[in-house]
């Protein structure tokens, strides 16, 4: 008990370590012609990522993919030219890793000429890197529940590996356990790459699932009961019955209030 107290103060001091998501950024971003690389992202979303957010994707550098943590994260992203881009810019999910540590983005085709004011879309495009301010904002799904999509390399019994999809709010999930439902032995799951977690010792009989959450500096853990059948199946999508709609507690003064988005 004592190891997981001392687990859990860990996983909440290295977030608000990180604190100050909101708070705004400026950078550059540039844009890929096609979506190709983005549904072979390093977050393991494959070609479910075009389907998320409208196409409107991104990719991260590392500060913001967070060795995986970040995937799934969303940010509001606007490019500097007045005249040519609105305000309210575009709103992308983070669903890949940037290597290129020239900017901190690169958009999706879409995402990126969604940033320009009416009319003038074509022009943002030529632009090919541009001047950004960013900040993080919280996912919403419409009512969306999370959900777990069983990864085809899975087999029951034995190896389980998972992909997280609809992570509402604002929020990373650090750690994930598994158990038989109504049993109180849980298995810890590891971070196999971005959204995926993987087992090779998955209990048998319907699962249930432990999430550790963290948004700022704080953190809780959820229980989703009784998600996945005994007969599960790799390539299906489960419906967990939670929600995760958290908006990170932070301590960002001067940025709390906002203005320097205005």
């Amino acid at each position: 008990m004592a190891g997981f107290v001392v687990f859990i103060f860990m996983i909440l001091f290295v977030s608000s370590v990180t604190a100050c998501d909101r708070c705004v950024h400026r950078s550059k971003a540039a844009f890929f012609y096609n979506d190709s690389p983005l549904s072979s992202g390093a977050c393991g979303y494959g070609s479910l990522a075009l389907n998320l957010n409208r196409g409107f994707l991104a990719a991260g550098v590392s500060k913001l993919y967070n060795d995986g943590a970040g995937c799934g994260a969303c940010f509001q992203i606007r490019c500097k030219d007045n005249y040519l881009c609105s305000k309210a810019g575009t709103k992308v999910i983070l669903t890949d890793l940037n290597t290129n540590n020239k900017n901190d983005f690169v958009l999706s085709n879409r995402a990126f000429k969604a940033m320009a004011n009416p009319g003038k879309d074509l022009d943002v495009e030529k632009l090919g890197i541009n001047d950004v301010e960013y900040k993080r904002i919280p996912c919403d799904y419409k009512g969306q529940n999370l959900a777990i999509r069983v990864d085809e390399s899975s087999h029951n019994p034995g190896y389980l590996a998972i992909k997280i999809l609809y992570q509402g709010g604002q929020t990373e999930i650090v750690a994930i356990n598994v158990a038989q439902v109504g049993s109180p032995n849980w298995t810890f799951m590891s971070r196999n790459h971005g959204i995926v977690w993987d087992t090779s010792r998955a209990p048998n009989g319907p699962l249930q699932f432990r999430f550790v959450v963290t948004s700022g500096y704080d953190g809780k853990n959820i229980w989703a009961k009784n998600v996945l059948p005994a007969d599960w199946k790799p390539g299906v999508i489960y419906d967990t019955k939670v929600q995760i709609t958290d908006i990170a507690q932070e301590a960002c003064s001067p940025c709390d209030d906002d203005t320097q988005w205005k």
